[in-house]
């Protein structure tokens, strides 16, 4: 079968992207696994008409509002392989599917590579977190600890400094930091501690304590951190697009890749991973693939 957009990945940047191609009349598939990257997260903050819901109740209303439209479906599956056969992107599925497309969008977010410690993972988004912009107000005036090291440990607790007073830094071995950024750090009364740390204790996810590997513990609300990120489809061999330095899909001002036909939008082109700043990509990346195709058929 044959759309004129596939979009692969059904979160809020895909589904803003399925919105806006639907009220044009295109006819669109989305393809989505189910496996968002923020699954774990309690509530989403920092976006309009939504802070505080959980992220499955915004996708769902959203993937509500956009099958609506009856020129968009929406398939739960896993894309294996996707590539240009002269003017058109065919799309295979894990259970057998074939389709084609005019243009392709990539909305598969970032898969988070986390720190290897006990406890990390199961606190990942529910009290180790990583921005103050999304989780900040709701652990401010709180004790916080900031799991990082050198120049982007020194830059955080700057930041962080604006919401919480009570700061330690956790560099989980030798610092990196800087004497005068050490001096700096000492006059704000944020702490630096080098030892390195067994685990994390929590209930549920929520962080009660650090344990450190010469049995000493530490008592905080929450700590930031930042992971490592990789693309969960790793198409760009197939397509032939570039990554950027950072391991994001490089686009253009149109979210276009250096693919020709083929866009990208949300987490998987940008670290900035706020919920306005991807939902609004997908929109942008609609509006010049839709633009595109209307040149082409003019």
């Amino acid at each position: 079968m044959n759309f004129d957009v596939i979009i692969i990945g059904g979160s809020y940047a895909g589904l803003s992207a399925a919105l806006t191609l639907g009220r044009a009349t295109r006819k669109v598939l989305v393809v989505d696994s189910g496996n968002p990257c923020n699954k774990q997260t309690p509530h989403s903050h920092n976006f309009l008409t939504h802070d505080g819901k959980t992220p499955a109740e915004i996708s769902a209303e959203a993937k509500a509002d956009v099958l609506k439209y009856s020129t968009v479906e929406f398939l739960h599956e896993e894309v294996v392989s996707a590539k240009k056969v002269l003017n058109l992107f065919h799309v295979e599925l894990k259970d057998g599917q074939h389709f084609t497309a005019r243009k392709l969008l990539l909305a598969t977010g970032l898969k988070d590579i986390l720190p290897n410690i006990k406890g990390l993972k199961e606190c990942w988004s529910i009290s180790v977190i990583h921005c103050p912009y999304c989780h900040g107000f709701e652990v401010k005036d709180e004790k916080i600890g900031l799991l990082m090291n050198g120049d982007l440990a020194f830059e955080m607790a700057k930041n962080l400094n604006l919401w919480n007073k009570d700061l330690t830094i956790l560099t989980n071995g030798f610092s990196k930091l800087t004497i005068d950024q050490q001096e700096k750090l000492q006059s704000k009364s944020i702490r630096v501690i080098t030892d390195e740390i067994e685990e994390l204790i929590h209930l549920g996810g929520v962080l009660k304590a650090v344990r450190f590997k010469n049995g000493e513990e530490l008592a905080l609300k929450a700590i930031y951190t930042k992971s490592e990120t990789e693309q969960h489809i790793n198409f760009d061999a197939q397509l032939n697009f570039e990554l950027t330095d950072l391991k994001t899909i490089k686009v253009d001002e149109q979210q276009e890749t250096t693919a020709k036909g083929v866009y990208a939008a949300g987490d998987c082109t940008t670290l900035m991973r706020s919920l306005s700043i991807i939902t609004a990509s997908g929109t942008l990346a609609a509006v010049m693939m839709n633009k595109e195709m209307i040149s082409e058929d003019f």
